[in-house]
C-alpha cells in the first residue's frame, strides 16, 4: 500500500477530539520536539481573537508554549497547524488537524428546547491526502515528512486528493475498528474535514438530528439522509439505531 509521511498533532490523524462544556477553560501546552524541522502552530476554529491562538502559539523545533482561552460558543470545530502562506494548506493536508466539540452547559436540546440525550459519541476524522508519482507511474515514497515540498504542491494545485482516508488509514473504521451500536443505543457523530466539503451518509439509517455547521446555538435539522459539512468545519449528528445490521 501506499505510505506518506504526515505531520500530526500527538503522532495522530485526526489529532485527538478535545471535549468541553460551554464556560470551560482550555489550557494546551504545544511542544515542538528539538528533531522536527518545521515551525508549527495551532488555530482552534472554536476561539476568538488572536487569529484562533494562532498568532500566539509559534514554536520553533526544541521550543514548547501554553496557550488558555475560553470556550464560549457551543459546537463542533476544526483545529489545525497554520504557520503562514502556503505552509497552512500543506500542513494541514499533511494531518496536522483535529476537532474541538464544545457541549451546552445545559445539554444539547431540539428546535423546541427538549434535550437530546446519546449514548456514546464517535469521531470520525476524513483527511485528504496528495501524494506525487514518479516517473514510472508509482506514488513517491519520502524519507522525511518534510521532503517533497514542491511536488506536494503541485498535486495540492490540482485540487484532487490522490487518496481520502477516514481516522488516518485504510480500514481504520472497517472490519475489527467498524464503528459499532446496539439497537436502541442513541449515537453522536462528530465528522471533521479541515480542508474539503465532505457529505456524510448512514447507509441504512438516518440523521435524527444534524448540526451540519456544527452550531449547537442553532436548532439541529432533523431527518436528513445526507447532510453537507464545507471544508474547514466539523458536523454532527445523532441517530438512534433501530434494527440490526451493518
Amino acid at each position: 500500500g501506499t505510505q506518506f509521511r504526515v505531520f500530526a498533532f500527538n503522532d495522530s490523524v485526526p489529532g485527538p477530539l478535545i471535549v468541553v462544556h460551554e464556560g470551560d477553560y482550555i489550557e494546551l501546552t504545544l511542544i515542538n520536539p528539538e528533531k522536527n524541522n518545521f515551525e508549527h502552530n495551532i488555530d482552534f476554529h472554536a476561539s476568538t481573537g488572536a487569529l484562533g491562538g494562532g498568532g500566539l502559539t509559534h514554536v520553533l523545533p526544541g521550543e514548547e508554549v501554553v496557550l488558555r482561552w475560553k470556550a464560549i460558543k457551543p459546537g463542533v470545530f476544526v483545529y489545525h497547524c497554520a504557520p503562514g502562506g502556503a505552509m497552512v494548506p500543506w500542513h494541514v493536508v499533511k494531518g496536522m488537524n483535529g476537532a474541538v466539540m464544545v457541549l451546552p452547559r445545559d445539554g444539547l436540546k431540539d428546535r423546541d428546547g427538549n434535550p437530546i440525550r446519546y449514548d456514546k459519541a464517535y469521531y470520525i476524522g476524513e483527511q485528504d491526502f496528495y501524494i506525487p508519482k514518479d516517473e514510472y507511474g508509482n506514488y513517491k515514497i519520502f524519507k522525511e515528512p518534510g521532503d517533497g515540498y514542491s511536488e506536494t504542491l503541485e498535486v495540492m494545485k490540482t485540487l484532487t486528493p490522490t487518496h481520502v482516508v477516514f481516522n488516518g488509514a485504510v480500514d481504520a473504521l472497517t472490519g475489527e475498528n467498524a464503528l459499532t451500536a446496539e439497537v436502541g443505543e442513541t449515537v453522536l457523530f462528530i465528522h471533521a474535514q479541515a480542508n474539503r466539503d465532505t457529505r456524510p451518509h448512514l447507509i441504512g439509517g438516518h440523521g435524527d438530528y444534524v448540526w451540519p455547521n456544527g452550531s449547537f446555538n442553532d436548532p439541529p435539522r432533523t431527518n436528513l439522509e445526507t447532510w453537507f459539512v464545507p471544508g474547514g468545519a466539523s458536523g454532527a449528528a445523532i441517530y438512534t439505531f433501530r434494527q440490526p445490521g451493518t
